[in-house]
């Protein structure tokens, strides 16, 4: 078979790039992209974290707590005074004892707090991401 017997493919031409050139049958050409970003719905809003501002003053009130607490043991108490020699070192001891006892239960009832808070915005958080 010689070359003019084969059969030829179809004659289109050479292909304009797509985008070039007005839309077939005189279409209005679409809008830019940028204009549909325009019309479409604001982004939302993003919504005010509460839980930090309260855990922080959770922690700030804890923490003055225990510093009043703490400083509230210095000095002789009231009830060792006129005491002398290991009268007034037992009752000092025992002064400095029932404040490391009130500093620490402060200090665990913090921890609690801690803990129910944290366990708390857990489970506020995944209630949120279900929904």
């Amino acid at each position: 078979m010689s070359r003019s017997h084969r059969a030829r493919g179809p004659q289109w031409g050479p292909s304009a790039p797509q985008g070039a050139g007005p839309p077939p049958n005189g279409w209005p050409a679409p809008p830019p992209a940028s204009s549909y970003r325009a019309r479409s719905n604001p982004p939302p809003r993003k919504r005010r974290q509460v839980f930090p501002w309260v855990f922080l003053a959770v922690q700030v009130l804890f923490l003055v707590w225990v510093i009043t607490g703490a400083a509230s043991g210095s000095g002789t108490p009231a009830g060792c005074r006129g005491l002398t020699g290991d009268d007034l070192t037992l009752c000092e001891d025992a002064d400095d004892t029932g404040t490391a006892i009130g500093v620490g239960l402060v200090i665990a009832l913090w921890a609690a707090a801690d803990i129910i808070l944290g366990l708390t915005y857990l489970v506020f958080r995944l209630a949120r991401r279900r929904s």
